[in-house]
């Protein structure tokens, strides 16, 4: 299946606004709108995975195997990894309890014994506890006849947000499972379907979703306005949309280094907060000035995630690839 560049970038970019964004926050600056970067990332995730469902059949048995394998054992790994450098007293702020550790490996929502947050070990996993939500109901879609998942998905999620809307649920899986920010998923489903009809905009139209979408970001970071994932789920969507509308077109060629970030994303995503702790914490130490100091923490976590990249996501990748099916290029990366 043929690789959407588009998707690849926007992967890589959503990725790298997460590092600026734990970068300044480490720093002691600010670029709360790098989060948002999440919120792409869920939409691309919801366009992905309904386009791999309508190119290459499957079972839900098959699609959750496959879906673990891809995401489980990095993530398992950093996990492990954080709990060893807790244990030995180098992250002095996080408290381990044999409850949280577990909900943390199998993505199961349950409120952090260091801050009071639905955090689980490594902070930055609980997008995968909505990511495993997300493939849960999907996998529940591909039991039906293909003219009755969208339908189900779409109940389903709306089911889900209503429940949060009017009941207000206070049990951390329950809250986690009915935030707003689940319609991202169904949000890139939509997407998905638009695209596969080709029913998309022309180059004039995706140019002016993309410029739309990055001015709403750059609005909201410029004038420090508060927002959320009322706000940022559209503007994520008109992002993703215009790309692809654009990439039908022939609009958008290869970037090597572009990609490469795109397939290099999930590790990049997983592990770049571990080298942002140890630059910003050495920069104090030599007195480095800001600006520097979150310079140096987005090259060096990005650097790290290139090489958890090659020296562990893809063996993983190749080790695991032998036990199940093989997957189109679409379909090369996780989230």
């Amino acid at each position: 299946m043929k690789t959407l560049y588009g998707i690849q970038y926007l992967r890589a970019f959503a990725a790298l606004a997460v590092v600026v964004f734990h970068a300044a926050e480490k720093s002691g600056e600010h670029f709360a709108i790098g989060a948002a970067g999440v919120d792409v990332f869920f939409v691309i995730s919801g366009f992905i995975m309904w386009v791999i469902s309508e190119r290459r059949p499957m079972t839900p048995q098959g699609f959750l195997l496959d879906r673990i394998r891809r995401i489980a054992p990095s993530y398992w790994l950093v996990t492990a990894v954080m709990i060893v450098g807790a244990v030995a007293g180098l992250f002095p702020n996080l408290q381990l309890t044999g409850a949280h550790v577990l909900a943390s490996l199998f993505f199961v929502p349950m409120i952090s014994p260091s801050n009071g947050e639905i955090w689980p070990v490594l902070v930055q996993g609980w997008t995968l506890n909505f990511e495993i939500f997300f493939y849960v109901l999907f996998a529940g879609a591909l039991f039906l006849p293909r003219n009755w998942r969208l339908i189900f998905l779409s109940a389903a999620f709306g089911g889900f947000f209503l429940i949060g809307l009017f009941l207000r649920p206070t049990s951390p899986a329950l809250y986690t499972y009915t935030r707003p920010i689940i319609l991202e998923f169904l949000g890139g489903v939509f997407l998905a379907e638009l695209w596969l009809r080709r029913w998309i905009a022309g180059t004039s139209l995706g140019l002016a979703c993309i410029g739309a979408s990055l001015s709403g970001f750059a609005a909201i970071f410029l004038i420090g306005a508060d927002f959320n994932e009322a706000i940022c789920g559209p503007l994520a969507m008109a992002l993703v949309y215009g790309m692809v509308s654009l990439e039908a077109d022939g609009s958008i060629g290869r970037v090597p280094v572009l990609t490469y970030l795109g397939d290099a994303s999930y590790s990049i995503y997983l592990w770049h907060t571990l080298a942002i702790s140890v630059i910003v914490k050495a920069a104090g130490m030599v007195g480095l000035s800001t600006a520097v100091t979150v310079v140096a923490a987005v090259i060096g976590g990005t650097i790290l995630g290139a090489a958890a990249y090659e020296l562990v996501e893809k063996p993983l990748k190749k080790l695991l690839s032998r036990t199940g099916p093989k997957q189109g290029a679409l379909a090369r990366r996780p989230l």
